[in-house]
């Protein structure tokens, strides 16, 4: 858990400037709504993720593939994070997603080429710089290929390095896309410091402040009760094939101690809103201002986004347990 900067008396900065906002595409209103729903029918999107960072990326990234009836999963990002001993820099975060991901395609006979693309190696941070990388190249591709009135849903669940990349590099693709983040906590949290926010700070205000359609979904306050435990999984995921051995082998490994003991595996939250939106209650409300001190401001001026307030638990792993077990038994 990051710890939210209080020292020092720095103001708000803006997450987009004057002349960059001149140059956004704008959305108006009645089409904004429409985007912010839940989508209907078959959905195409992509999957950025800072698969090696944690185990539940692991968990959505496989749900995804065995949702094809729902999902039409076009592309999957390796997202940059850093996190010391494990890694050295963002950069080696991501090629250490990018070598997960892999892993578990191969489990899943999934070929890779096409599919699977390296994200950038540096964070947009706090000058709000667009990086490159083969990630940011493709989503302004299939972006500017997708419309208003059928978007690109980019599930995000890593720090946003990439997608504000790719907003800062083609700002013309927001109304063209849809970002499913999990990212930061609840706007009633006394800070927003979670990993995934925390890690590119100034990417988050990239996003916020661009106009584009968001569906946020915090961490603490509303996810945070997404869990399992070492026996559900030995039940439900170990039997099932390579990928659900290794599977169950990432989430006994990450720790010694399973007496009591429960994970989280937050990740899932935002497939299980494309899946059903049901299991993800919400509401339409004004999109926040991040602040420089990591906290969440309100300003009921600006543009609406999509707020996952509740989530529902059972039905997103039953869902993934079911599927799981239909494919691989």
């Amino acid at each position: 858990m990051f710890k939210a900067d209080d020292g020092g008396a720095v103001g708000l900065r803006p997450a987009i400037s004057v002349k960059e906002e001149s140059s956004m595409a704008q959305i108006g209103y009645a089409d904004r709504i429409k985007m912010l729903e839940a989508p209907i029918g078959r959905v195409r999107c992509v999957l950025d993720t800072d698969s090696y960072n944690e185990i539940d990326d692991q968990f959505a990234i496989v749900q995804m593939l065995l949702s094809a009836d729902r999902l039409d999963l076009q592309a999957i990002y390796a997202a940059p994070f850093h996190y010391s001993p494990l890694t050295e820099n963002p950069g080696h975060g991501m090629e250490l997603s990018y070598d997960e991901i892999l892993r578990l395609l191969t489990r899943m006979d999934v070929k890779p080429e096409g599919l699977v693309y390296k994200g950038v190696r540096s964070y947009v941070g706090p000058e709000k710089v667009g990086r490159d990388a083969p990630a940011v190249d493709d989503l302004i591709a299939r972006a500017r290929a997708s419309s208003t009135a059928d978007p690109l849903y980019v599930v995000a669940i890593a720090a946003i390095s990439n997608v504000a990349s790719a907003i800062i590099k083609a700002p013309d693709i927001i109304d063209k896309i849809v970002i499913v983040w999990l990212g930061g906590h609840a706007l009633e949290w006394p800070h927003t410091a979670e990993f995934n926010l925390s890690q590119d700070v100034g990417g988050a205000q990239v996003l916020f402040g661009s106009g584009v359609p968001v569906v946020l979904l915090p961490c603490w306050g509303v996810v945070s009760h997404l869990t399992s435990t070492v026996p559900e999984i030995e039940l439900h995921v170990e039997p099932h094939g390579e990928i659900g051995k290794f599977l169950a082998q990432r989430y006994k490994e990450y720790t010694d101690d399973h007496v009591g003991w429960s994970k989280q595996l937050w990740d899932m939250a935002p497939v299980a809103w494309l899946l059903n939106p049901d299991w993800c209650e919400s509401v339409v409300t004004h999109t926040p201002v991040l602040t420089d001190q990591v906290t969440w401001s309100v300003d009921k001026t600006r543009h609406p986004m999509r707020y996952v307030y509740r989530i529902h638990r059972d039905p997103i792993l039953k869902d993934f347990f079911l599927k799981l077990k239909h494919k691989y038994s």
